[in-house]
């Protein structure tokens, strides 16, 4: 089996068993919290109808106003201010969830907006990623001449390193800044601003979703949508990297495939096939203490009689020409 076959596999049965890990480690986690929260909630649903008595249907209907209500809590979800905000959510990816179209058209339009608008971001913020890796780069080379480094050239390592910590910066801070307006703890903050730069968009936590903020607050809208956009960028500039860096190690691999496959060099003459192996320089040597081959002429000679000379030559452009195993007849 070719290695890129088994690289392949080995990567599913891995996937598959992260995933079986994972959810393992949720059942664990979570299963008790949520059995002992239902249980709260169906007490305090049946507390409820039975002081007030309430029937099913006026309870489901209660049910149905409270959750339609909510997004209403952050104003207007679909003037300029809100709708730019969802228009930002759906090309980043992110899909929140606190407020989707309800009309026919609106459902149309947004299936078509995000048909351009993805692909169209995903290219920008490959992008800035880019620019913000040569950035990185041209700055660590002028500190390690700086630091008069032995080697000045930016790595890999330091490019992931460099776009790493940026990101650890963008979403501590975030975290902070998001604690102090929405009221949250810095931990769920900190969730919150992993969560929406990963383009996971649980919902569970979304900003701009209290005390009218959409209308009365556009300094914090406007420091929203640049943590959101800024801060994808970077992230992208960090997959960027990840990728690049696989790349190159399948583009390796190809090539060492490709070497052992071309390591046996066959010259196909009029009545016979020569197959070439490997030799050491001093086995080349005895041979011919030239570069000559096919229809080139050595000091001696002729390398190889007309009568007799290869018609092709199955050589492989990469293969050093110190590894070509010289025919003699």
């Amino acid at each position: 089996m070719k290695r890129q076959n088994v690289r392949t596999l080995s990567l599913v049965v891995c996937t598959f068993t992260y995933l079986l890990i994972g959810a393992a480690v949720f059942d664990a986690l979570e299963s008790d919290t949520e059995s002992k929260r239902w249980e709260i909630l169906s007490e305090m649903k049946n507390g409820l109808v039975r002081k007030y008595n309430i029937t099913p249907e006026d309870y489901h209907m209660i049910e149905i106003v409270i959750i339609e209500n909510k997004p209403h809590k952050a104003g207007p979800q679909w003037k300029f201010a809100g709708a730019f905000y969802f228009a930002t959510v759906v090309l980043a990816m992110i899909g929140y969830g606190h407020s989707t179209p309800v009309t026919v058209g609106g459902k149309a339009f947004c299936m078509a907006y995000a048909m351009v608008g993805i692909p169209l971001g995903l290219v920008m913020f490959q992008s800035i990623g880019e620019r913000l890796n040569k950035f990185a780069s041209v700055v660590i080379r002028r500190a390690k001449c700086y630091l008069r480094c032995n080697t000045t050239e930016a790595t890999e390592m330091n490019l992931m390193f460099a776009t790493g910590m940026l990101s650890s910066i963008i979403i501590t801070t975030g975290a902070a800044v998001f604690s102090r307006y929405e009221g949250w703890s810095y931990f769920d903050s900190f969730y919150y601003c992993f969560v929406t730069l990963t383009t996971i968009g649980f919902g569970d936590y979304v900003a701009l979703q209290n005390d009218q903020a959409l209308t009365s607050k556009p300094g914090y809208v406007a420091l929203s949508l640049v943590f959101i956009l800024f801060g994808l960028a970077v992230v992208a500039a960090s997959i960027n990297l990840l990728v690049l860096r696989f790349m190159t190690m399948q583009a390796e691999e190809n090539a060492r495939d490709e070497d052992k496959d071309g390591s046996r060099i066959i010259l196909p003459l009029d009545t016979h096939t020569m197959v070439g192996r490997q030799r050491s320089h001093e086995d080349q040597a005895s041979v011919c203490s030239c570069n000559c081959l096919g229809n080139k002429q050595c000091e001696g000679g002729a390398l190889l009689p007309a009568e007799v000379r290869p018609r092709a030559l199955v050589r492989r452009a990469s293969l050093a020409p110190d590894l070509i195993e010289r025919a003699s007849v």
